[in-house]
């Protein structure tokens, strides 16, 4: 599971001095300031790890979780405090599921820049407190991920105006998105994915945003067009929600987005033209949207030469496929499963050789299938074509072993038959003429249109020719 980076900012104004904790030492009258230690005695004890009460001087001894910074007196203050076990490598103080909560002695340390709860509270499910509105002038990443929370998002935490990263990821929050965050304009990532947050988008204008996800709620309305003025984007990830309307033309703007996925919506055709100037974009995700029985646009794709993932597929799609995919050859993954395209696949297609995933199964596609055979060889099942009653397999294309994946798909050879050598064997047994053929495997077509009688009738007169010389 990816988790949030935590990133520090040494431009925010601090008392602090910037330097490595090493070297703590009681000779030189280095000690943690008294009421953050108590302080930080009181969050451990609301966590159930009492055991650091034990610890006369936190920053001292401290542990994998606590970070502590000093001041030019020499006094130490907390900076960052985190709970909850990532991984069996990476492991913050463990929490108490059934007893733990956030102590309001968090609003004692007012240095604190990281505030992380990992899984912290899912047995004991408790709204987030307000009172870490109060952390505002320090605090730069808070992040409450997995824990169980429910109720609204407080409107307090847009005084958090220092805030950079705000991720509350897979709770069972509910209400609406708090306009209040739209505050926040030094926020560069925000995460509220995973929830059941409803209502539609605020406004947001965050000049420096770089993350913005909010997967899997049930978010309704348009997409607001104000989201083109988040001009620092680089993932938009709006998928599995309610949206609806049009995609706004304001997302061309967005000259630096890698990811845009906008799967799973109610979102209608057909697809903007200023898509293609997102020159940046890598992946593109559209799927599960009613188009409108949209077609894909011939030009709608030029601008995207570093694209390696598109997904068009189960979006009501209507037409031929543009041979203009065919130059997107930095592509790695292409679906276009489960619409209605019809016509030929794209001689263009021979070009994709970075594809290692295509999908064009169950629409009306006809012809023969372009691909060169190291392709089909790389793809094997990840090559979709199944649920197309007119493709065909040219058997010129040399593919004479490694046609599973064309087999399974119930796609034969084309009608066209490959001029082949065919060398005659004759011989008598018990007074019948015996024939036999030897031919390349790569050369079996549907030759059952010859009549039997024809082909009995031409050996035998062969045969009297032989005889005759």
């Amino acid at each position: 599971m990816p988790f949030t980076v935590i990133m520090s900012d040494s431009g925010v104004p601090s008392t602090l001095v910037d330097a490595p904790q090493t070297g703590f030492s009681n000779k030189n009258g280095a000690r943690t300031d008294a009421k953050e230690q108590e302080a930080v005695y009181d969050i451990m004890k609301a966590t159930g790890n009492s055991w650091a009460t034990d610890i006369p001087d936190v920053c001292r001894g401290r542990w994998h979780g606590i970070e502590c910074m000093p001041d030019k007196y020499n006094v130490f203050h907390i900076v960052s405090l985190s709970f909850g076990e990532l991984s069996d490598d990476t492991a913050f103080p463990t929490c108490d599921p059934a007893r733990s909560f956030i102590s309001p002695s968090v609003t004692k340390l007012p240095h604190l820049r990281t505030l992380f709860f990992y899984r912290c509270f899912s047995d004991n499910p408790q709204p987030i407190p307000a009172f870490l509105g109060r952390l505002g002038p320090t605090l730069q990443t808070l992040v409450l991920r997995g824990n169980g929370h429910v109720g609204p998002i407080p409107d307090e935490l847009g005084n958090l105006t220092r805030l950079k990263v705000l991720d509350l990821h897979e709770n069972n929050l509910n209400g609406w998105i708090p306009v209040s965050l739209g505050q926040l304009t030094g926020l560069r990532s925000l995460d509220l994915s995973g929830n059941r947050l409803t209502g539609s988008v605020p406004n947001l204008t965050l000049p420096v945003l770089n993350i913005l996800d909010l997967n899997q709620n049930h978010l309704v309305g348009p997409i607001p067009s104000t989201i083109g003025n988040c001009h620092s984007l680089l993932k938009i990830d709006f998928s599995r929600n309610r949206f609806s309307g049009p995609i706004p033309n304001s997302i061309s703007g967005l000259e630096n987005l890698i990811l845009l996925d906008l799967s799973y919506n109610l979102l209608t055709g057909p697809l903007p033209i200023s898509l293609k100037n997102l020159n940046s974009l890598q992946a593109l995700i559209l799927k599960g949207n009613s188009m409108d029985s949209t077609i894909i646009p011939n030009d709608g794709f030029d601008g995207f030469k570093g694209l390696m993932i598109l997904d068009l597929s189960q979006m009501n799609l209507h037409g031929p496929i543009p041979e203009s995919l065919g130059y997107l050859t930095n592509l790695r993954v292409l679906h276009l499963d489960e619409n209605h395209l019809n016509g030929s696949i794209p001689k263009t297609f021979r070009d994709l050789i970075n594809l290692s995933e295509l999908r064009l199964n169950s629409n009306w596609l006809t012809g023969p299938v372009p691909f060169r055979r190291e392709v089909v060889w790389r793809m094997r099942g990840k090559l979709r074509l199944y649920n197309n009653s007119g493709l065909c397999y040219d058997a010129r294309n040399g593919f004479e072993n490694g046609l599973d994946s064309l087999v399974e798909s119930g796609i034969g050879y084309c009608e066209t038959a490959k001029p082949t050598k065919t060398v005659l064997h004759f011989s008598t047994v018990d007074g019948e003429v015996e024939r036999s053929s030897s031919q390349s495997s790569a050369a079996v077509y549907k030759c059952s249109i010859i009549p039997v009688m024809l082909i009995q009738l031409t050996t035998v007169l062969l045969f009297v020719l032989y005889l005759s010389q």
